[in-house]
């Protein structure tokens, strides 16, 4: 959380016109507002953060009830990163909606904004997923109906969901690799480690019994409250070890293992895993059991929460080190900074806006998931605009424009008569795309990352004459469709690595996004998208057949289409 909102703007909505002139309201869309009360304060007259978990596992809730028609669990949130703080008297407006529905589970997003009643204005505090799952009221199975997108933003969601569940799924993967190949390091000096803080002086444990209000209407206990009582013993032990008052800045995936029933008695655990400088991480576990049966407790939920704390003058303070207890507080000392390093990533891959960071992240396999993330997401966020501009047809080919701020990018769609499977392996198979495509001379393979991640070392003729060629390193990402009515699709993005430094004969240049979507119209006809942000190195390329200087485009079409018609029946392997 901030300490105070540096500018506050009012958040508008667009609409969205039905053919009947109604304006669209997502059928799964669910509002909370809430004004905060002291009651739902801290000592510093800001809002609970578990107060505010409970506001919005609450309204998340609702929203996935909406859309299953039967009662729904908290499986999981992801990361959360808090903006702002609230104050007493403020407005909390929380807007939740399904955004895909899978087999028993569905994505719920969340998007919490504050408002100053006096001034009308708004802000957002932060955006969270969470993954709920329908539970079956007989003895059949649940099975989720799908989400239909309506909005260019429901679309966009829709489709990155599925990216998302698939980073979900490779997060403890990551973590387990991190923490297999780090070592504790030796503290810097001598007085730094004497003034290292010892983790078990920060640890904190207590006791709730889960009462009737604290239940859901499923008799379960409510998930938002089992969050609000660890975040509540986080707080205590992140107080202990900064001595003041910390502000929660970020959660990390909440995952829960089981229910709890009222009755039950919730164990409480936390400690300071890691302290970075400026801010430290503490690890929460819940546990459950029976009165009758307390030595068989059961794990149901952990956390991380990541803390701060400001000095008198407002600045951020500096923490000591934390000296790890033998055994485990080592184990969790390493998971912390691995955690760290992941939200480092997340950020300046993910969450950042694409002008705020070089466009070749560097590639190890720590960052493999969210550089795969990013370059799927990117490319099915710029498939889902809607204000793209028809600028000329060039024999099957149509080439669109859609200019947005300082970003200039390009569609190339066409219709092939192919199957989509056998379009999707082809072109897959980048190695073999100097065979149809004049602007590439050489794909060359520099690592396979997994099944369907593969880094190339690509060679392109200068646009120029007597110029140097160019090259790029480039990460291709595919993916078949996770369900009907997905496209297959094929994502590029630039990425650096040692194995391909730039060297002095090519001139290295860079792909923001590109990449091809795949829709399948008939047994044996493909309709093809391609598309691509202008860079720097791409632009020269693009332009010409723009403003009918070159027929390069169209020359690409026809030997693409002749490519995929020569090898429709052929076997082709991903690379």
């Amino acid at each position: 959380m901030m300490a105070e909102t540096k500018e506050l703007e009012i958040l508008k909505e667009p609409l969205f016109i039905l053919e009947n002139g109604d304006v669209y309201t997502n059928p799964t869309e669910v509002k909370m507002s809430q004004l905060i009360l002291p009651c739902h304060a801290n000592h510093r007259g800001e809002l609970s953060a578990g107060q505010l978990l409970k506001w919005m596992d609450t309204t998340a809730c609702l929203s996935a009830e909406r859309h299953a028609s039967c009662p729904c669990v908290t499986a999981s949130v992801d990361d959360i990163d808090f903006e702002h703080t609230l104050s007493i008297g403020q407005v909390v407006n929380i807007k939740a909606k399904v955004n895909r529905a899978f087999n028993t589970s569905m994505e719920v997003g969340i998007m919490i904004t504050c408002e100053d009643p006096l001034s009308g204005m708004q802000w957002k505090v932060c955006n969270a997923f969470a993954t709920f799952v329908a539970k079956a009221t007989g003895l059949g199975k649940v099975q989720l109906k799908p989400v239909i997108p309506r909005t260019s933003e429901e679309q966009m969601e829709y489709s990155i969901a599925a990216e998302r569940r698939r980073m979900r799924l490779h997060h403890l993967e990551t973590i387990k690799d991190l923490v297999s190949s780090s070592t504790i390091q030796d503290q810097l000096n001598t007085e730094e480690s004497q003034r290292a803080v010892p983790a078990g002086k920060t640890r904190v444990e207590s006791i709730e019994l889960v009462l009737p209000p604290h239940a859901n209407h499923q008799s379960n206990t409510f998930g938002g409250q089992i969050m609000a009582w660890m975040e509540s013993v986080a707080t205590i032990a992140a107080s202990r070890f900064c001595k003041g008052y910390p502000v929660l800045r970020t959660i990390d995936m909440f995952h829960f293992r089981g229910p709890s029933q009222v009755g039950d008695r919730i164990n409480l655990k936390a400690i300071v895993n890691n302290a970075f400088k400026k801010s430290f991480e503490v690890g929460v576990c819940a546990e459950a059991y029976h009165q009758e049966a307390w030595d068989k407790k059961t794990h149901i939920n952990s956390a991380f929460m990541t803390f701060f704390a400001l000095d008198k003058d407002g600045e951020l303070c500096t923490f000591p080190l934390i000296k790890p207890e033998p055994g485990d507080g080592e184990r969790r000392y390493r998971e912390a900074s691995a955690r760290k390093k992941i939200r480092l990533d997340r950020k300046y891959i993910i969450s950042c806006k694409q002008t705020e960071v070089p466009l070749s992240v560097p590639w190890d396999p720590s960052n493999q998931v969210y550089l795969s993330y990013n370059n799927v997401s990117a490319l099915k966020m710029l498939a889902t605009k809607q204000n793209w501009v028809l600028n000329c047809t060039q024999n099957k080919a149509k080439l669109f424009t859609l200019e947005e701020g300082q970003f200039l990018s390009f569609k190339v769609e066409m219709t092939v008569s192919v199957n989509v499977k056998q379009v999707f392996m082809l072109l897959s198979d980048m190695s073999r795309r100097h065979e149809w495509d004049s602007h590439y001379q050489k794909f060359e393979l520099i690592q396979k990352v997994d099944e369907d991640d593969v880094i190339y070392h690509v060679i392109s003729p200068s646009v120029t004459k007597g110029s140097n060629f160019q090259d790029f390193v480039l990460l291709a990402s595919r993916r078949v469709p996770c369900a009907d009515g997905d496209p297959y699709l094929i994502a590029l993005r630039s990425v650096s690595l040692p194995a391909a430094p730039p060297t002095e004969d090519l001139v290295r240049s860079e792909v923001l996004c590109a990449g091809f979507t795949l829709w399948q119209e008939e047994d044996t006809r493909t309709r093809i998208a391609y598309y691509i942000q202008a860079t720097p190195g791409i632009l020269p390329y693009i332009t010409r057949d723009i403003t009918g200087l070159s027929a390069d485009l169209c020359k690409v079409v026809e030997a693409c289409n002749k490519f995929l018609e020569q090898n429709k029946d052929t076997v082709s392997v991903f690379l």
